[in-house]
């Protein structure tokens, strides 16, 4: 793979509007316009708009094409159905997360999904090894475009412009905006109420730019990556790489609500129900710093005794709860519970935290 980054379809637009560009799973990405803290906030209070046209998209197509699926993946697509889209893990044998993703159930003959950037080559060359003969898996990163608006106000965006908006939590919604097609779905990743469109590559631009001036018009802002990193992890959302990977379960990643348990296969499956029997050896919490000092990933966790007890999986500043928050991957056998006193070594130094269950900030999405 090439080291050279990849522009998404609206590079010149996000370079217009001041945008700062970071590398992340190949692309350059826009990390912050204005400031994150005020990015965060606008969604938070009122509505922001995400260009995240890096994610993949793959299309698994032919007859059967969502039983096959659904034999594979670990949600339970038997549970939803066309319009409706699932959130679901794509696991190994193990038990490890090659990706999480979002379905889309266009039919019972076609899905549409949306892995991570640096993910689909591997979603999609896992899927084809296992496809049946009849049942095609396309790469479709390019063909289409992705922008969250998500807000308390993006309701009114989307109406402003003629969009979709009444549907339920997790439902699409296939509409034009100014006759281009967009698919609308009742989705996000901030914990707010919001919406991820799909429009085509080549009508991204179009698009954006429509939905921005409402954006605008409403006290909001464009927002990227950072406050995108924020938001999730107020939420307790995993991000790929982090809360979750080829070595972190769904069952340690507290991820097992995305499990369909009562199936009667996919990939991973017996390993996963053999851990959930037994008790994972380590498992996901949040930590809210008590004391002054910022938490990042890969830190080491310290039990009241200063023995090694987790590590950071992610962290932050809150902007919300004006304090330092991560998620951590902390052993079984040390014992935490929710209110428990422990601390993190950030170069040295033990920054004290409260254990915590996630999120750390109260879910709005539904």
């Amino acid at each position: 793979m090439s080291d050279e980054l990849l522009d998404g379809p609206l590079h010149a637009v996000h370079t217009e509007l001041g945008a700062t560009f970071a590398p992340f799973g190949g692309w350059s990405m826009p990390v912050k316009y204005a400031g994150t803290v005020g990015e965060h906030t606008a969604v938070r209070e009122s509505v922001g708009i995400f260009d995240v046209s890096h994610l993949g998209k793959a299309t698994v197509a032919g007859p059967g094409a969502a039983a096959f699926v659904n034999d594979v993946l670990t949600a339970d697509l038997g549970k939803i159905g066309p319009g409706k889209a699932q959130y679901t893990l794509c696991t190994n044998e193990s038990g490890g997360v090659i990706d999480d993703l979002i379905v889309y159930y266009v039919s019972d003959d076609e899905l549409f999904l949306v892995p991570n950037a640096a993910n689909t080559a591997a979603v999609v060359a896992h899927l084809q090894a296992l496809a049946p003969e009849g049942i095609t898996v396309t790469n479709q990163h390019r063909d289409f475009a992705v922008l969250a608006v998500q807000g308390p106000r993006s309701a009114e965006v989307l109406a402003a412009v003629g969009l979709p908006t009444e549907m339920e939590y997790m439902a699409y919604s296939d509409a034009e905006l100014d006759g281009l097609p967009v698919r609308v779905c009742r989705t996000g990743y901030t914990g707010e109420h919001g919406y991820e469109l799909l429009p085509r590559w080549a009508d991204a631009e179009s698009v954006f730019r429509a939905l921005l001036r409402e954006v605008l018009a409403r006290d909001g802002q464009p927002a990227g990556l950072g406050a995108r990193d924020t938001l999730r992890t107020e939420m307790g959302y995993p991000l790929h790489g982090h809360e979750l990977t080829p070595d972190i379960t769904p069952v340690q990643a507290r991820a097992g609500w995305a499990v369909g348990w009562k199936k009667p296969r996919f990939v991973g499956r017996d390993a996963l129900l053999a851990e959930k029997e037994a008790g994972p050896a380590r498992r996901l919490w949040g930590l809210r710093a008590t004391g002054k000092g910022v938490l990042r990933p890969d830190l080491a966790v310290l039990g009241a005794d200063g023995a090694r007890i987790g590590t950071t999986t992610s962290g932050t500043f809150s902007p919300t709860l004006k304090t330092g928050i991560a998620l951590a991957l902390i052993d079984s056998a040390a014992g935490v519970s929710v209110g428990d006193a422990v601390s993190v070594d950030v170069r040295g130094r033990a920054i004290e935290c409260e254990v915590v269950l996630p999120p750390f900030v109260g879910a709005k999405t539904k």
